[in-house]
C-alpha cells in the first residue's frame, strides 16, 4: 500500500501522503525488508528536513544497497557525490554496483565523476 502510495501520480507527492507511507513502510524496513528500506530510506533523504532523519534514511539506504537493491545503491552514488556529502569514492563504488545491474543513469553519473 505505501509503495502504491509513492508511486501515485496524483497522491504521492501529498506531505500528508508521504507520512503515512513512511509510517507504513517504517516496520518492514526495520525487519529488513530490502523494498522498505530503500523506499523508506529514499524518503527520509529527499523529504524530511532534520539531519537525523537523513542519517536514519542513508543507513537504511546502505542496508539495502548491501542486499542489493539497485535503487538504493543509485541513490547512495548521487547522494555521496553531492557537495554536501562529498565522498567521490563511496559514490563511485555505489554507482558501479548499480552499473553492475544495468543501471544506465547509473552509467551517466559515473562518468561524471572526477
Amino acid at each position: 500500500m505505501a509503495l502504491w502510495l509513492l508511486d501515485n501520480r496524483s497522491l504521492g507527492q501529498a506531505t500528508g501522503v508521504k507520512r503515512l507511507a513512511g509510517r507504513l513502510l517504517k516496520q518492514p524496513a526495520l525487519d529488513g525488508v530490502v523494498v522498505a528500506q530503500s523506499r523508506l530510506g529514499r524518503l527520509l533523504c529527499h523529504d524530511c528536513d532534520s539531519q537525523r532523519d537523513r542519517r536514519i534514511g542513508i543507513e537504511l539506504l546502505r542496508q539495502a544497497a548491501r542486499a542489493g537493491d539497485c535503487q538504493a545503491q543509485l541513490e547512495l552514488g548521487r547522494l555521496y557525490s553531492q557537495p554536501r556529502h562529498h565522498q567521490p569514492a563511496q559514490a563511485r563504488h555505489w554507482l558501479e554496483q548499480a552499473v553492475f545491474q544495468g543501471s544506465t543513469e547509473a552509467r551517466l553519473l559515473l562518468r561524471k565523476l572526477p
